[in-house]
């Protein structure tokens, strides 16, 4: 484990700048497989802070693209108390239909334990535990809620604070990072899941490489990410939405026009999910057909996949 956990952390050093050219579409997606990474022998040079990429494009100043979690952190501890209704006010009340959607076409099995990344406010953790109670009938899934901000986290406890999957253990939670989640064992978990988080993170690969690594061979992998719509007409709809009518509406109902900026920008640069899918084969995992599907013409995008029994 710790000469595959070495490994990674050097190619993923080395490839510091991949997602941002991806971005930029400066050159094809060449992310290194998960194999790649465990046979690794050279330590390749590490990026440093001068030749790091910066975010000029997604935040309109000099920010080091190691500054956008301590960025994103700020942001999401001024809106974790409202952020459920942050995000409907996004998604244009779309969000809980997604998620519920979401959830419905991963068919967790009984039994299943699900690794619930940046999923602080535990509104698919919640999902996650209804199904399994209701449609599995089956009291022995649980679901493990990681998010890097302490505040989310906060206010899933108080959501889960009453409930039986609390007093049953069902649900539990931790602070850590998910472009390292190292306490979190290899090959352990049934489910990956990350609902809107991806987006969020200075360096997607690494996270991708890091829920290869925790998912048991055969289990799943499933990502709900916002999208692009290449539909014309609503495609520019869409981003005059994100780039104008996101940030008017945080000025106008909370008075924090730059914090929805940012989280507007942060969603609009990621990858198209054709990209986007080509990154999460390339860390190893099987996607069926195109790799995604659409949620309202792209502007919600689901991958779900798997990885390999032989892996």
């Amino acid at each position: 484990m710790t000469n595959i956990r070495q490994a990674f952390a050097r190619v993923c050093n080395a490839n510091m700048g991949t997602f941002t050219n991806i971005i930029k579409q400066q050159q094809p997606l060449a992310l290194p497989s998960i194999r790649a990474m465990s046979s690794a022998s050279t330590p390749k040079q590490k990026a440093t802070a001068t030749d790091s990429p910066t975010l000029d494009m997604l935040y309109g100043d000099n920010v080091p693209i190691s500054a956008k979690k301590d960025i994103m952190g700020d942001v999401y501890c001024k809106v974790a108390d409202r952020y459920d209704a942050v995000s409907d006010m996004i998604s244009m009340s779309m969000n809980k239909r997604w998620k519920q959607r979401f959830i419905e076409q991963m068919r967790p099995m009984p039994g299943d334990k699900m690794l619930d990344v940046a999923g602080g406010t535990c509104e698919v953790a919640r999902r996650y535990l209804q199904y399994q109670d209701t449609v599995n009938h089956d009291t022995t899934s649980s679901v493990h809620v990681v998010d890097f901000n302490d505040s989310m986290l906060q206010v899933g406890r108080r959501r889960m604070a009453q409930s039986s999957w609390m007093d049953n253990e069902r649900v539990t939670f931790a602070q850590g990072n998910a472009e390292d989640l190292a306490d979190v064992p290899d090959n352990s978990v049934d489910i990956y899941c990350i609902s809107a988080g991806m987006h969020n993170l200075p360096h997607p690969e690494r996270a991708l490489c890091e829920a290869y690594r925790v998912v048991k061979p055969g289990g799943q992998f499933a990502c709900l990410e916002y999208g692009h719509t290449d539909t014309p007409v609503i495609g520019q709809i869409c981003r005059w939405y994100w780039d104008t009518g996101i940030p008017f509406l945080g000025q106008v109902l909370a008075n924090d026009r730059a914090s929805y900026e940012r989280l507007a920008h942060s969603v609009r640069t990621f990858p198209h999910q054709k990209r986007f899918a080509q990154a999460i084969r390339h860390a190893g995992f099987h996607l069926p057909g195109a790799g995604y599907e659409l949620y309202q013409w792209g502007m919600m995008v689901a991958y779900i996949g798997s990885k390999p029994r032989t892996a």
